[in-house]
């Protein structure tokens, strides 16, 4: 009935099923959740757009990525500036000499490299061998302990020894006073919001949602040639190679009617072991000189996932790395009409620039080139 059945209605699958139409194939949509565009998806509540599965920001330095996106939407001027709260005490984000000035008290960079190096050769550190090594390595003990640590054990639910030292590596530090999180030359939020690029890329698109490919299985993969699966890959396969690990989260969010303004900004970071959530999330400083009465606010915890709950993002350490790979040879042959991919089915972690760039590069090996 379909040449293409696109399990997954979020940013990966909804690109992949527009450039399909745009090439003449006809496609299913299906998403086991009540709505579209997957964990971008926001809504709107009392004026102001609650970003629901935790804050996004599109960012990019690639010229290509903004220019298609922007087919669909237009940024606002948003510039994600987060910053961090341990124990009442506020802290600039990204790792910056704003941060190294608050700690140490420095104003030179040379004299923030000079205690990096001391706090770096007192740990005896040459070659990091997990993050809490890379961290130090990066920034010193001191702003380990107090901006990183907590935080990434209340993210991850492992100590920071146990995790692998490339995790740290997202994390930007620069010495100058640039508080800009992304150093991107292009970002911003959607002034119409996230679900509306969805809905602008599945328009003329057929689209199920609530509903499970697992609960029809065999139905739906008789309904088409090919199936674009942005799912679990282990749970694809009955976890016939074993479960690999994910990471969930649990989102606890408040609309406040007697405050305009309740942190001051959009995405407070809380990095000590006492505060439960990881952070706090003020949706209506994304979009600037927003005037509407009230706030909404979200707390977001970090969780181990379990069968049945929502998972996130991929733990990518040795073992589970090791374990995917081995689901992705074994698809080779049980499922080569199958095309895994994005955060899941690749089990691996993509910002929104580098989903759109994949998407996109399985549109182009399926069609041909990209409208």
């Amino acid at each position: 009935m379909y040449d293409y059945l696109v399990v997954g209605a979020g940013l990966t699958g909804a690109i992949f099923a527009y450039e399909a139409k745009q090439h003449g194939k006809k496609v299913l949509v299906i998403d086991k959740r009540n709505h579209i565009a997957g964990n971008i998806y926001d809504e709107n509540i009392n004026g102001i757009k609650v970003h629901k599965y935790g804050p996004h920001v599109f960012h990019t330095n690639d010229e290509c990525v903004w220019t298609y996106i922007n087919k669909f939407t237009k940024f606002n001027r948003f510039t994600n500036t987060p910053i961090a709260n341990y124990r009442g005490k506020i802290y600039s984000l990204p790792f910056s000499m704003y941060t190294f000035n608050q700690i140490w008290g420095v104003t030179k960079p040379e004299e923030a490299r000079t205690i990096i190096e001391e706090q770096r050769k007192e740990a005896g550190i040459t070659t990091p061998q997990n993050l809490e090594e890379q961290a130090i390595s990066l920034v010193g003990r001191d702003i380990y302990e107090i901006l990183i640590k907590g935080y990434t054990e209340k993210q991850w639910g492992r100590p920071c020894k146990e995790l692998p030292a490339f995790i740290i590596n997202r994390l930007p530090v620069r010495f100058t006073y640039d508080s800009n999180y992304f150093n991107a030359l292009y970002q911003g939020v959607p002034v119409d919001g996230y679900t509306k690029i969805i809905e602008r890329m599945l328009e003329g698109i057929e689209v199920m949602t609530d509903t499970n490919f697992f609960t029809n299985r065999a139905e739906f993969q008789s309904m088409a040639d090919t199936i674009f699966f942005t799912g679990q890959i282990d749970e694809y396969f009955d976890y016939v190679l074993g479960t690999l690990e994910y990471r969930s989260l649990r989102f606890e969010t408040e609309i406040l009617s007697d405050t305009n303004n309740f942190q001051g900004n959009a995405i407070v970071n809380y990095t000590d072991h006492e505060i439960p959530f990881t952070r706090c999330v003020e949706h209506k400083h994304f979009y600037p000189g927003l005037n509407v009465p009230g706030t909404v606010i979200t707390r977001e915890f970090s969780s181990e996932w379990k069968a049945g709950a929502e998972p996130y993002y991929p733990v990518n350490n040795y073992k589970n790395n090791k374990l995917a790979n081995q689901y992705k040879e074994f698809a080779k042959t049980k499922a080569p009409n199958v095309i895994f991919a994005g955060r899941l089915g690749e089990y691996f972690y993509y910002d929104m620039d580098a989903a759109v760039i994949k998407a996109t590069e399985h549109a182009f090996d399926n069609f041909g080139d990209i409208i």
